[in-house]
């Protein structure tokens, strides 16, 4: 392989100016983090604790084994929406006895961690990566159910979280609840449908209806304890397995069990010793842009994220605006799609369709690295064939079986976005950086073709056309697309696994490829037609 060459300079204005600026946009989700990371408010984590309850990152923390990391997924959701950002939950990979395994915790502080459309959707993104990855499912469980004001949205998916549990038991894909609080309604099926259940003793309180609801349905009285406690679970109902002291005692068990499991991946182990890049990973920060409109070559973050800074580039003189190549990251053999000058031309698309199949043959994972504008549009790339073409390159995508992997560092526009593994065609992982940006095109393109669209629709009606009222028109949608694009909008929505530094890259490269390497890595044994 060959030595990728740095031509970054580190020292000049222009790469100190993107450093301020990449820091700027850090230093807002930095301060956003820290207001997820106190949960439901003081108040709230006051009473919290004056229950002798710890909170839910507390939980995980003493899960999983000391000084290794979680990767903690989709922090930020919710945040453009009326519900706390994090949708009272905490997800993400952490190592429990040595097996990696997917976490899953109930933020208590939170409306009583009940579970809205956004709980709901990345409880399921969750149980998604742990069902696709071949990873245990551990649940941290004190949750009220569904928000009630919220049950018409909730109810009817709501039930898939359920019959996800059951699928990754009857897959062999072990599940283990940890029951700490109220478990109420649907948070009742957590512990009810999990392989190994925990509960805190004097704390656990699991039903279906408490006692308000069972007075109001078959006007019994009944106490809590006796209804749903956790006392009761372990000697009368068989559904408590285990019957911890306190939280901690509770976590201790649930270690044990993972460690009892014998747990084994089916995926190759790294093919290589792991070693670091020849390049400081710091100067990541200076790489993008502080413009969004200037490209940047990746090859300058390949060369700051891959083993030894080694890539052996696919085709490096034919569609020169992407590069495929050959590298490892922490060992494992990876193939790389990186955008270099952000348009997709019809070469590039054949390139890329061509290595895709190649990564299939040799059962390696893809890397896609986005920093696109889109598919070349004009006459002249229409008469070539630029849907064509564009259509093989998306269609190897949607075709491909290795695990894919997507790291957004720049724009991501269009159905270029698509063609680069974007979150709809089920990559095993997506992490954005945070000055990343994606929708349909940009905001002075998309408000200019609907200005164009007003303009001809008034001429064939033989109307005037409002020009003061276009331009306002344009300079708001503009302003609506600027929000939503931007890398904070779209993982609010659950469109990525989380927004990284790019100083962390690497390590959390190495945790998915680590991850997706629990299940068998197989390439697909055939695609779909090629239009010629």
């Amino acid at each position: 392989m060959a030595l990728l060459r740095s031509g970054l300079d580190a020292g000049s204005v222009e790469a100190q100016r993107n450093r301020e600026a990449m820091l700027e946009l850090l230093g807002r989700l930095e301060q956003l983090l820290a207001e997820v990371n106190l949960g439901g408010g003081a108040e709230y984590v006051e009473r919290h604790r004056s229950r002798g309850k710890l909170l839910a990152r507390e939980r995980v923390e003493l899960l999983i084994d000391p000084d290794t990391p979680f990767l903690e997924l989709q922090p930020y959701m919710a945040h453009h929406s009326d519900y706390a950002t994090g949708a009272s939950i905490v997800t993400g990979l952490g190592t429990v006895n040595g097996v990696e395994c997917v976490i899953v915790a109930n933020d208590p502080t939170v409306r009583g961690g009940t579970n809205n459309p956004y709980t709901l959707r990345k409880a399921l993104r969750a149980q998604e990566i742990s069902l696709v990855n071949r990873l245990p499912f551990i649940s941290l469980v004190e949750s009220g159910g569904a928000d009630l004001p919220t049950q018409a949205e909730t109810f009817v998916p709501g039930g898939a979280m359920f019959r996800n549990i059951t699928r990754l038991s009857a897959q062999g894909i072990p599940t283990v609840s940890l029951v700490f609080g109220n478990s109420t309604a649907g948070g009742a099926y957590l512990p009810g449908m999990a392989d190994y259940t925990v509960f805190v003793e004097g704390r656990a309180k699991v039903f279906l209806g408490g006692p308000p609801l069972v007075k109001m349905a078959t006007g019994e009285d009944s106490e809590d304890e006796e209804l749903g406690g956790a006392d009761m679970h372990a000697r009368v109902s068989g559904l408590a397995d285990y019957l911890a002291h306190d939280e901690a005692d509770a976590l201790r068990i649930g270690r044990e069990i993972v460690d009892s499991l014998g747990w084994r991946k089916r995926g190759p182990g790294p093919a290589r010793a792991p070693r670091e890049p020849l390049y400081d990973q710091e100067e990541l920060l200076a790489i993008p842009s502080a413009d969004p409109k200037a490209p940047f070559d990746t090859r300058e973050i390949l060369a700051r994220v891959l083993d030894g800074s080694l890539y052996e580039e696919f085709k490096p003189l034919y569609g020169t605006a992407l590069t495929t190549g050959w590298g490892h990251a922490h060992g494992y053999p990876i193939g790389v799609i990186g955008n270099v000058r952000g348009i997709l031309f019809n070469e590039e698309a054949q390139k890329a369709a061509q290595f895709i199949q190649l990564a299939n043959q040799k059962d390696v994972p893809l890397v896609f690295v986005h920093n696109t504008t889109g598919f070349m549009v004009g006459k002249e790339y229409e008469q070539r064939g630029i849907i064509k073409d564009g259509a093989k390159m998306i269609n190897a995508v949607a075709n491909s079986r290795v695990p894919h992997i997507g790291l957004v560092v720049g724009g991501s526009y269009g159905a270029a976005h698509y063609a680069m593994s974007g979150r709809a065609y089920d990559p095993r992982f997506v992490f954005a950086w945070p000055n990343a940006q994606s929708s349909v095109m940009g905001p002075a393109q998309l408000a200019g073709v609907l200005s164009i669209v007003g303009r001809a629709s008034a001429e064939a009606r033989g109307l005037p056309f409002d020009e003061d009222r276009d331009l306002e028109m344009r300079a708001a949608v503009e302003h609506q697309i600027e929000d939503e694009q931007t890398a904070l909008s779209n993982s609010s929505r659950g469109y990525d696994d989380g927004i990284i530094d790019p100083r962390d890259t690497r390590t959390a490269l190495g945790l998915a490829l680590s991850a997706i390497h629990g299940n068998e890595i197989a390439g697909a044994d055939g695609f779909g037609v090629f239009r010629m």
